[in-house]
């Protein structure tokens, strides 16, 4: 018999997530809850009408379940100690304490950790008063970056380009609670300029290995412009992330921070994920998750050819030195599609047509806001699915990966077209 594995959560990450570890030859079952659309479909897959967030209900399925793992994929469990719960009653638990999870939970934390420690970042300044932030911003010489300090579901970050609309922010987050509680801190942050990669690697308290890197690309619209949101697509191998730049990050980054959490007492198991800003400086972290990154994760764990729970042991148990981790030499690209209204709004749910036609020639449809209404898949939540390829290629990975999109139709879909395309020079 093989073993049973809970993921926790419910958008693309997680299905992501159950579907790599689903392909374990150990696995016999992978529990998902809340989960999608997309992973009620997955084979060996189940999804559980059951909150991330519902910290005793996750305890309970786990035990009576009798599983080998907990696999959690969001930021908010992992900020409000569902790991620690795990471990308080004997079940083996993939993700960072909540004390560890302090470097997403708080970005005025995460900010004095990084500049405590001399690990490589730009300059901040936090306040709890719009007027005392409002003064300070008179103060600076270049417009900052403002963040609401909590988590906001990755919607609390304004890129301002005048001192107005940075004025604005701040009173937006600090006097009309835009982002609720996780608006009673703010950070004015030193804006960085240059390409962004997203550096992920496995920790196991003391060790790591990195990931190969993927780009990201936040903003809504064609041309990295419009509202950030939480990514509109992602690609492998970035042409900003070499060998060399990923041996500079670990050494200046990634290995800093391990040893600094444990001299913390805090030691860091799971995924970190380092947010890079590539400056003229060097590379310096905009932000810190504490938790595979989405769309990250559609990209690069379908490029894994090791054993997914295999390397989640060996994060737990602290054997991360010892494992052989063995990635795909590919290319491979993913296009988010998002629903109408999305950064801004939300949207009613619509019926999803295509994903048939998207899912064939060997591309993967991972469902991130999407539920089953009568048994036609409808939007549900901003990000809606995600379509990724692996080729030989990057130019073919985004042919097909876009190609997969067009296949797909619902009202008022969001997507971009130039994913990659500039790198893999595809024209459009």
């Amino acid at each position: 018999m093989g073993e049973r594995v809970l993921v926790v959560g419910g958008g693309g990450r997680e299905h992501a997530l159950a579907w790599t570890l689903a392909r374990s030859p150990r696995v016999d079952a992978v529990l998902v809850a809340p989960g999608n659309a997309g992973t009620a479909d997955e084979e060996k897959c189940r999804n559980v009408d059951l909150a991330a967030t519902d910290i005793d209900g996750i305890v309970a399925l786990a035990r009576d379940e009798e599983v080998a793992m907990v696999v959690v994929g969001p930021e908010d469990p992992l900020v409000a100690g569902l790991v620690d719960r795990l471990d308080e009653v004997g079940i083996r638990a993939f993700g960072p304490s909540a004390a560890a999870a302090q470097l997403e939970g708080s970005k005025s934390h995460c900010k004095d950790f990084l500049l405590r420690h001399a690990i490589p970042t730009g300059d901040a300044a936090t306040f709890t008063d719009a007027d005392e932030a409002l003064a300070h911003l008179a103060e600076l010489s270049a417009v900052p970056v403002i963040k609401a300090s909590g988590l906001a579901a990755g919607k609390g970050v304004i890129v301002a380009e005048t001192g107005d609309e940075a004025a604005a922010a701040i009173r937006d987050i600090l006097v009309d609670r835009c982002f609720g509680d996780a608006g009673d801190e703010v950070l004015l942050e030193e804006r960085l300029f240059g390409p962004e990669v997203s550096v992920l690697a496995f920790c196991d308290g003391t060790d790591f290995q990195v990931m190969p890197a993927a780009q990201d690309h936040k903003r809504l619209e064609v041309g990295d412009v419009g509202p950030n949101t939480g990514g509109m697509g992602a690609f492998h191998p970035s042409p900003n992330a070499d060998d060399e730049l990923l041996e500079r990050i670990g050494k200046e980054v990634i290995a800093p921070t391990l040893q600094a959490m444990i001299d913390e007492g805090r030691p860091y198991r799971g995924v970190l994920y380092a947010g890079m800003m590539l400056t003229e400086a060097g590379p310096k972290v905009i932000e810190f998750n504490c938790r595979f990154g989405d769309p990250e994760t559609q990209v690069v764990l379908p490029l894994l050819e090791s054993d997914l729970l295999d390397v989640f042991d060996a994060c737990i148990d602290g054997t991360l030195a010892d494992l052989d981790i063995r990635w795909s030499p590919r290319s491979a690209v993913t296009v988010v599609i998002a629903s109408a209204g999305y950064p801004v709004r939300s949207s009613d749910p619509t019926p999803i047509a295509g994903l048939g036609a998207a899912g064939a020639d060997d591309r993967i449809v991972f469902h991130a806001g999407t539920r089953s209404i009568d048994d036609v898949p409808h939007t549900a939540g901003g990000r809606v699915l995600a379509v990724t390829a692996v080729r030989d290629t990057l130019a073919e990975a985004a042919d097909a990966a876009h190609a997969g999109v067009s296949a797909i139709d619902f009202a008022g879909a969001q997507h971009r077209t130039d994913i990659a395309r500039a790198t893999a020079e595809v024209s459009l």
